[in-house]
């Protein structure tokens, strides 16, 4: 095998494993966050419950997302020697702060959290969870940052001399416009999938048959709450992710393209609804397409012109050359995988469409206190959680898929950022290697978690008002994941 398409391979694996993590810490922080913050405020003990209860989940999840970050990381050096060099003095100082300042942040704030139930006050141990959800944000910007300078270089100069990118404008790094707007996306679909969660674990406990009327109800606000946010946020991601494809269609129409199997350029363009193309994806059979759409997806104008691969590929081989060294996909030119592109964007926005769906059909199921919620509503709620957490996943594989061959867009292909010290034997060692590690650490993860469900909330703790904030052993298992 090449080593290039086992360091793809492993690279593709720990990414999209390593997020799934991500978005759920996002948004179940400001979620627990929220309900602690409902606690003080109101005094009603169902918000304490939940408050705890959730923050057993989300320690779990914590816990796994930082193991499995620390190895995202370190494969820059393992497996892209060539890239590190070439862009270690631009990626050096937003990652560096993001593990600074956010993880820091994060993981200072949290320990606070943990143990400090019956030693802070109610106002200061909610802040605690805040500024964790602080930090998960400061942590996704820069972070951001980094990857939005792959898909939009900016803010550097290139030296001959040591053939490295070197930043002369910090704030254009973290300013990038294809940053401004991945963020808020990015962002939004954390607090969906978060949520999303949220409604999953507690219809479950719900309709479970041993669940008494007052935790039946206490659950069934943590649904409805869930499945708001679910639909809110949704909303916003759909706005997000629209003028986020006005801007990819700027700086990387040929990812555009790709996205809708478009081979010519058209105006105005039209949205596919299904595209089977040639198996080396270098030419359209059969399409199904509604006019003009795909002009306003790109350009915001029912008339705007599309340009379609084939002139990009021209554009692309006239401007940058050949690279004769490339092993990807399309050796001979700059076109991405197609068939993945395509549908690892339609995969995106239908599994988040699908997800907004659902949290509305749960708000109409649950809009009664007592009645019944059926065995199809019951089977949606346990769905929802994948929905946005696939989407999430589909939504990386077509970012980074799609601006293949490029590491860096007009700088750096893939086959010329591989480390090239490393054989293919090593590197297939180090897949295999970290493969069976993250199933392992995944059934660890699902046996905790699916654990701690079964648990449920604890029970009310007697005279637990927000004044006097007390400690109990509920409060333990808290520091189990830690």
């Amino acid at each position: 095998m090449d080593p290039l398409d086992i360091a793809r391979w492993q690279f593709g694996i720990i990414t999209v494993y390593h997020f799934l993590f991500v978005p759920i810490t996002i948004g179940l922080s400001a979620i627990i966050a929220g309900y602690e913050t409902a606690w003080l405020r109101t005094g009603n003990p169902r918000w304490l419950r939940l408050t705890r209860f959730l923050g057993k989940l989300f320690l779990i999840n914590f816990a796994i997302g930082v193991v499995t970050g620390i190895v995202q990381e370190f494969q820059f050096g393992m497996n892209w020697s060539d890239y590190s060099r070439f862009v270690g003095d631009v990626f050096g100082a937003p990652l560096a702060i993001e593990g600074l300042l956010a993880f820091f942040l994060e993981s200072t704030f949290l320990g606070l959290w943990i143990f400090g139930w019956d030693r802070l006050s109610g106002r200061l141990h909610a802040a605690c969870m805040w500024l964790v959800h602080l930090g998960t944000l400061f942590s996704a910007y820069f972070i951001l940052a980094a990857n939005s300078w792959m898909q939009n270089p900016v803010g550097y100069a290139y030296n001959a001399t040591t053939g490295r990118a070197e930043m002369n404008d910090f704030a254009a790094v973290l300013f990038n416009k294809v940053q401004l707007v991945t963020f808020p996306h990015v962002v939004l679909s954390a607090y969906m999938t978060g949520a999303a969660f949220v409604v999953g674990v507690t219809l479950w406990l719900m309709t479970r048959a041993r669940t008494n009327e007052e935790d039946r109800g206490m659950y069934r606000s943590a649904v409805r709450t869930g499945a708001v946010v679910v639909l809110v946020a949704g909303l916003g991601v759909a706005v997000s992710g629209d003028v986020q494809g006005k801007i990819m269609t700027d700086v990387q129409p040929m990812k555009m393209a790709a996205a809708e199997g478009l081979y010519e350029t058209e105006s105005p363009a039209d949205f596919s609804i299904l595209t089977i193309g040639s198996l080396d994806g270098s030419r359209e059979k059969f399409s199904v397409r509604i006019p003009g759409v795909l002009s306003f997806l790109a350009t915001g104008t029912a008339d705007g012109e599309v340009t379609g691969i084939n002139d990009l590929r021209a554009e692309y081989r006239q401007t940058y050359g050949q690279d004769p060294g490339a092993t990807y996909y399309s050796p001979d030119d700059y076109t991405p995988v197609v068939p993945v592109t395509y549908w690892s964007f339609r995969l995106m926005i239908g599994l988040g469409m699908a997800g907004a769906a659902a949290a509305v059909a749960l708000l109409w199921a649950t809009r009664r206190r007592a009645g019944p919620v059926g065995r199809v509503m019951v089977a949606t709620g346990m769905a929802l959680p994948f929905l946005p957490l696939l989407a999430n996943s589909f939504g990386w594989i077509f970012t980074e898929m799609g601006r293949q061959p490029w590491a860096v867009f007009g700088l750096m292909t893939t086959s010329q950022a591989v480390s090239p010290g490393v054989s293919a034997a090593v590197m297939l060692i180090s897949l295999v290697t970290l493969t069976v590690l993250y199933a392992a650490l995944a059934f660890v993860e699902v046996r905790l978690l699916l654990t701690y469900i079964r648990l449920g909330a604890d029970p009310p703790a007697p005279d637990a008002g927000p004044d006097d904030h007390p400690g109990d052993p509920a409060d333990r298992p808290l520091a189990f994941a830690y």
